[in-house]
């Protein structure tokens, strides 16, 4: 007779909810269980202030998108899509997914090269360098966290050096969900060997840790999509963490790692 297969752990996704579902779907589509428990929920600014601050997309050269959450909150604000000339920056897969949502054709789109290691803003960095001058007018669109803090400025760093104009646009709040004691009893039963965390921002790990203090973490194990996010997850206390890629393929072969 057939030994029985171990079943598989329960993969948390702790995505936020409007970005969470591709993952779902293809985890669940690759056989493995999947509770959704987003870590960070998004809050989008006011509406006629996000479409006076874009402005039409006037005067500019550029655009950077620094999340699906970036297009997500200009999109349901009424903010046109940008047209060509006009480039598009996006540091991962799923940014240009939401960018080609919008009706942004793939060829406006710059992005990291698809077979390189990490999808970020240094990888991004070659592809666009050639198009950073002295006079460049750029405008980056990223989140607040609810502690104030605008996330990573290297990029915008290396266009200033090279003599662009930078201008800002805080589209949307990220902020800690509000748990019922349902949701933490899911959370607390996804610690230990039967679950696998999947994180794809430091931030959702420092509001687990807020959400559920005292909690064994040593004893969980998780796949994060970037070295940093490994980094925090560590000095949390994890233990077993494996980095991948924030590709499909490459979750599911990290997930496999740890039968």
């Amino acid at each position: 007779m057939p030994t029985p297969q171990t079943p598989r752990p329960m993969v948390v996704v702790t995505r936020p909810a409007d970005q969470a579902s591709d993952w779902v779907e293809g985890l669940r589509s690759a056989g493995w269980p999947v509770l959704a428990l987003p870590l960070i929920e998004i809050v989008a600014a006011d509406p006629a202030s996000l479409r006076a601050a874009v402005d039409g997309w006037t005067n500019l050269e550029a655009v950077m998108f620094v999340s699906p959450a970036a297009v997500g909150t200009l999109r349901q604000a009424g903010v046109p899509a940008p047209k060509p000339p006009l480039r598009c920056w996006a540091p991962g897969a799923g940014t240009v997914r939401a960018l080609r949502d919008w009706g942004v054709p793939l060829s406006a789109i710059d992005q990291p090269p698809a077979e390189g290691p990490q999808m970020d803003s240094e990888a991004l960095w070659p592809v666009i360098a050639p198009q950073v001058h002295p006079g460049c007018r750029l405008l980056m669109v990223r989140g607040i966290s609810a502690d104030g803090h605008e996330g990573r400025d290297w990029l915008v760093q290396r266009c200033r050096a090279a003599g662009a104009t930078v201008r800002t646009v805080l589209a949307y709040h990220r902020r800690p969900p509000s748990w019922d004691p349902a949701r933490q009893a899911e959370a607390r039963g996804a610690v230990g060997p039967g679950a696998i965390w999947l994180f794809s921002s430091s931030e959702a790990i420092a509001h687990l840790h807020n959400l559920l203090p005292a909690t064994p973490w040593e004893q969980a194990r998780a796949v994060v999509t970037h070295p940093r996010i490994a980094e925090v997850a560590q000095a949390h206390g994890w233990r077993a963490v494996r980095i991948c890629r924030p590709a499909l393929s490459d979750i599911v072969q990290a997930l496999e790692s740890f039968a």
